[in-house]
């Protein structure tokens, strides 16, 4: 089975207000550090996924560098990383390579650079065309650049652009937010992915929207509904330009769905390597379904080799996880493959809570297919919740062996 690479560059121009991840500004010192352990990680796969207790072929069909903003490190430190990467694996010939840019770092010399190490895919991290909107959370970025250097990525061979807008930014309405939407379709764009703001103690503006404050532009983020109304409205507006949903955030013309991000939803192996980089791999061992182990998502303590936190999926959450990641996508959970992977009995223990979901208008169910309503997505974690599975019922099944 084809393996995805993930990578992380966790450093960034600046901190966005509303980023949770584990990211920041570091001095440029700490790049080359940083680029020598990731090489270094990448050179010892093999070793590391032995001591985890899991399996992989070199054969890699997708990779994915993530961050932060991959594309403040020099030209010749990203070209290092996909070096060790194509020494340590066997990178198909027609393999996805994404890189997510920060618009205003794709200087003609940066573009060369990501050709060099066979980049096809752009992830854009734009959030809002209004500048205003940007402005306010820290993108550094206008429109006007946005728009530039989607040209110049067309002009250079990389059509394959993903946009990435997040819904109920400070300061954003229902005016701005058809701007934003109509600006999107108009770059042609064959894959956006729309976000919800997440409010949570991870972001400087979650803790100030939590503790009730007015910095960083708290008290102009949109309510709930609102946040809400936009989302639906994007599902609408981005279906008709012809870019269909096919998961909870995610849209794409036909035929240019993230192959990557697709390996998250159908629980296909991934391995990452940097800071908070996660991996999951069949596991070695019979008795159990994966492997999972993810990188501390402290700068130093990555560099210094802290060693990755590991969990081994066992029968039950293999099969929860295949319900939660499987019913983000809209095509939805094929029932009839899950009972023959898990056992018609575990996955029997579901069909009461599928036909109240259904009499609920949360879900449909359509011939071996279940899947989410519109409505059901909006509440998707409630409806994530209701697949929880006792261990006693999962502990009468007869064991899951792993080929």
């Amino acid at each position: 089975m084809a393996l995805g690479i993930y990578i992380s560059v966790p450093f960034c121009r600046t901190k966005c207000s509303y980023c949770n991840f584990a990211s920041d500004v570091f001095s440029r010192t700490a790049f080359e550090r940083y680029v020598e352990r990731v090489c270094a990680d990448i050179g010892r796969a093999t070793e590391v996924v032995e001591k985890m207790g899991g399996k992989i072929e070199d054969d890699v069909d997708s990779i994915y560098l993530g961050g932060g903003t991959p594309t403040v490190l020099e030209a010749g430190q990203l070209e290092r990383i996909f070096v060790a990467v194509r020494n340590q694996f066997d990178v198909r010939p027609d393999a996805e390579i994404t890189v997510e840019c920060a618009p205003g770092t794709l200087a003609p010399a940066v573009i060369e650079s990501l050709l060099r190490c066979g980049v096809n895919r752009v992830s854009l991290g734009v959030q809002s065309f209004v500048d205003a909107e940007a402005a306010a959370v820290g993108r550094l970025h206008k429109r006007a650049t946005v728009i530039e250097e989607i040209a110049c990525l067309r002009a250079a061979g990389i059509a394959n652009i993903n946009i990435d807008l997040i819904a109920g930014l400070p300061h954003q309405n229902a005016e701005s937010w058809q701007v934003s939407l109509a600006e999107t379709a108009a770059t042609g764009a064959p894959h956006v992915s729309v976000y919800m703001l997440e409010v949570d103690e991870d972001s400087r503006l979650g803790r100030e929207l939590i503790a009730g404050g007015a910095r960083y532009h708290a008290h102009f983020v949109p309510d709930e509904n609102a946040v809400v109304d936009f989302y639906l409205e994007a599902c609408e507006k981005l279906e008709a330009a012809g870019v269909s949903q096919y998961e909870i955030s995610n849209f794409a013309r036909t035929g240019f769905e993230s192959r990557h991000n697709l390996k998250y939803w159908t629980r296909r192996p991934y391995l990452g390597f940097g800071v908070d980089a996660h991996s999951m791999l069949v596991s070695a061992r019979a008795d159990a379904d994966a492997v999972r182990f993810a990188t501390s998502d402290v700068l130093e303590q990555y560099i210094a080799g802290a060693p990755p936190t590991r969990t081994v999926v066992s029968r039950s959450p293999a099969l929860e996880e295949s319900f939660f990641l499987g019913l983000r996508l809209t095509r939805g959970v094929n029932v009839r493959e899950l009972s023959a992977t898990f056992g018609e009995q575990v996955v029997g223990n579901f069909r009461d809570t599928i036909a109240e979901l259904v009499r609920d208008g949360l879900m449909q169910h359509d011939g071996s297919f279940i899947r989410l309503t519109a409505q059901g997505r909006l509440i998707s974690n409630e409806v994530f919740e209701k697949f929880l599975l006792p261990e006693a019922v999962l502990s009468a099944a007869p064991p899951l062996i792993v080929k």
